[in-house]
């Protein structure tokens, strides 16, 4: 038997170090060839790091969250033959943890745990549900030994949707036994933990509960992985680019009219539209006429690259956080086209698979809440791109229109520009632009 290091691959274009964010394997656990090992955080996507042998895992180079370096020992495994290292090689620090002994009240629990941890077909509620009342003592993904639930002053690992509804529940997280990657808890989880009998009980419910009950908890969460990236390119932004923020009000009652003609006519065979794909095409063609916008600023070296192609960049948010993936040449794509590939790149950010290239390269950016968009936002720019397109949410109101009290469907546009490079009325005759080629939605369709 011989040892195997698996390094830090070098993941291109310059990077010198990486984020880890989760490990996919445990100390002592098998490793088959081609096997996601661990994954990783560049400065634009998840990177998956697959390994080249089988083995067994004999140590783990990092926790999540931390840093590591390109060439640095990420894994090391116990391998058939002689391998490419040598055992005494080994850091002190990697050699793994101790087992620590479940604690008597646990030992009941013990078989039904493991049976459940064996089940092939198992769902993550019903393993969580199976293991909530006390689990046999492990080392977990984060290399963390664990009864089930975190240690003491470990954070908990979990989405706002999480943390919010198990607030409502009164459900303590650090309890909760996480199946999600790197330890991340689910909702699946809260649901397990909760029919196992967890301290489950919404606030001010009838179980003594009350929604004036002092509440001394508190939660540390680590900013690491795609949220610490979106914190450093948001204090990026904010900090170098001086912002102007246009609001606008649009009418979009006939370009919702149009919408509705069309997927009456087209849904079934090309799929349906929303507002947004008709938004894309409303800012490709404003901006030919306005290139300044389609632009990216390199401010050390004082260069405006401008575009001919439109490369449109979708804010999309996931349950990790904001990414911006990229509808490449948007200028070149009918609206269902356009529609078909930002509902791709979205589901894509959603479950983590967006590559490198989708999350880069765009050259202006559109930013949508949706139905709770809000009326007027204030979106910060994608940089290095000089301009961001906010969308907020349609309201119908009454307005007069010759003379007539009518109701008309309105939304309003924050749009944000770099004030370096845009002056303040390109910015408002560009958002003109796109205004009136949405109240005028035929002109959508002449080039």
């Amino acid at each position: 038997m011989g040892h195997h290091v698996i390094k830090m691959p070098d993941i291109g274009e310059g990077i010198a170090e990486v984020e880890l964010i989760t490990w996919k394997v445990e100390v002592g656990g098998p490793v088959a060839e081609d096997q996601v090992v661990a994954e990783v955080m560049t400065d634009k996507a998840m990177v998956e790091i697959p390994s080249p042998v089988s083995g067994t895992v004999v140590s783990l180079g990092g926790k999540p969250g931390q840093m590591m370096a390109v060439g640095s020992e990420l894994i090391r495994l116990e391998v058939d033959g002689a391998g490419n290292a040598s055992a005494a090689s080994a850091p002190a620090a990697a050699a793994p943890a101790e087992p620590v002994a479940a604690p008597k009240a646990a030992a009941p629990a013990a078989a039904p745990a493991a049976a459940a941890e064996s089940a092939p077909a198992a769902t993550p509620a019903k393993a969580a549900a199976a293991s909530a009342p006390a689990c046999a003592a492990k080392q977990d993904a984060r290399g963390a030994v664990t009864n089930g639930v975190l240690n003491a002053g470990e954070a908990p690992l979990a989405s706002p949707a999480v943390r919010r509804r198990a607030w409502d529940l009164g459900i303590e997280l650090r309890y909760v036994p996480a199946t999600g990657p790197g330890g991340r808890i689910l909702q699946a989880d809260l649901d397990a933990y909760a029919a196992a009998g967890g301290k489950a009980q919404p606030v001010g419910g009838s179980a003594g509960g009350s929604s004036y009950a002092r509440r001394t908890g508190e939660q540390q969460v680590p900013v690491m992985g795609l949220r610490r990236k979106i914190a450093q390119k948001m204090q990026q932004s904010w900090t170098t680019i001086p912002h102007i923020t246009y609001v606008e009000e649009i009418d979009v009652t006939e370009v919702e009219a149009l919408r509705a003609k069309l997927n009456e006519r087209w849904a079934k065979e090309r799929g349906k539209l929303t507002l947004l794909p008709l938004l894309a095409r409303a800012v490709v063609l404003a901006a030919r006429d306005f290139p300044q916008m389609n632009a990216r600023f390199d401010d050390q070296a004082n260069i405006v690259t401008r575009y001919e192609g439109v490369q449109l960049g979708i804010a999309t948010q996931s349950e990790v956080g904001l990414s911006v993936p990229v509808v490449a040449h948007a200028e070149s794509l009918d609206l269902w086209q356009t529609a078909a590939e930002i509902a791709r790149l979205a589901s894509a950010v959603r479950v983590g698979k967006a590559t490198r290239e989708e999350l880069s390269g765009s050259t202006i950016t559109i930013s949508s809440l949706g139905a709770i968009g809000g009326l007027v936002s204030t979106p910060i720019i994608n940089h290095p791109e000089v301009a961001i397109v906010g969308v907020n949410r349609i309201v119908e109101r009454p307005m007069f229109r010759e003379g007539q009290v009518v109701a008309r469907k309105l939304m309003n546009l924050s749009s944000s520009f770099d004030h370096r490079i845009v002056d303040g009325m390109d910015a408002a005759e560009f958002v003109q632009a796109i205004r009136t080629r949405l109240e005028t939605p035929a002109l959508l369709f002449v080039e």
